[in-house]
Parts: C-alpha cells; structure tokens; sequence
C-alpha cells in the first residue's frame, strides 16, 4: 500500500494546482500545452464553486482531479460535475484513482450537495471501466458541442 495523502486545495496552494496541470498534461499527452498565466489560475483556485483534490506521494502531486458545482433551479442542493481526473502513468492501478473518486464523494455529501457526475467517450474503455469500477452508475447520453472559434 502507498502512503499517499489526498487534499482539496485552498486558495494559497498554487503550484500544487500547477503541478497537476502538469500531471494532466503528460496523462492527457496534450501536444503544445501552454499554461495558463498564474493570475488566472489563481482567480480560479479562489473561487467557491471549482474543487481541485491533489493525491499527494512524499509530498510530489501525482494524481488529482478538478471539478465544477453547477447550482440547480430544480433544487436548492447543488450538482458537481468532474472535469478532469488523471494519475501518472506509473502509479496507476494503485487504487489512486478510486481514492480521488471516494474522497470528492465524501466531501461532497458533507457539503450537501445532490450528485457527483463525470463524462467519459463511450471509445475509452479503460475510463468506461474504471468509473464502472468505482460504483458509478452509466447513463447513456450524447454530448453535443458547439465551437465558437
């Protein structure tokens, strides 16, 4: 067993928000990523309604996933949709993942919220069964997108 420790992060936590932009970016092999200036990054980390968990080994991020609260008009308890969720490649099937997932589940039901949702394409079967694996229940759905460039 790993001794990793999980965090949500606070406003004053930047280069751990950094890093695992990092992480996500050799995870999602993202060709001529350029980093957001800090100043934006920061706005985001200080706002109420974005969550970022970090998966911490020997104080190094090397997993973590970001999330959005989306308030509702059908109730007055709020939704959280999973953007991104990655663990470097060398420590995955460690259980990393299942952790993040439990860990924002947790802090979500304390926090009153309604329901915890993420996306996978119906072509990643290892994201499929991965999300499959940590309980969560399909829905099939099609996303639409709309360019604006």
């Amino acid at each position: 067993m790993l001794d990793i420790k999980i965090k949500k992060l606070s406003s004053n936590e930047l280069d751990e928000f950094v890093a695992l932009i990092r992480v996500f970016e050799e995870v999602f092999e993202m060709k001529q990523f350029q980093m957001p200036n800090e100043s934006y990054l920061q706005s985001l980390l200080s706002r109420d309604d974005f969550f970022v968990f970090v998966t911490l080994l020997d104080g190094k991020v090397i997993a973590g996933l970001t999330a959005y609260l989306l308030r509702q008009y059908y109730s007055e308890r709020p939704l959280v949709y999973i953007f991104d969720l990655a663990v470097q490649s060398k420590w995955q099937r460690n259980g990393i993942g299942k952790s993040l997932i439990k860990k924002i589940n947790e802090h979500c039901k304390k926090e009153g919220m309604e329901e915890v949702f993420v996306q996978a394409d119906l072509a990643d079967e290892y994201a499929l069964d991965f999300y499959r694996s940590t309980g969560g229940l399909p829905e099939e759905v099609i996303h639409f997108t709309y360019p604006l460039n």
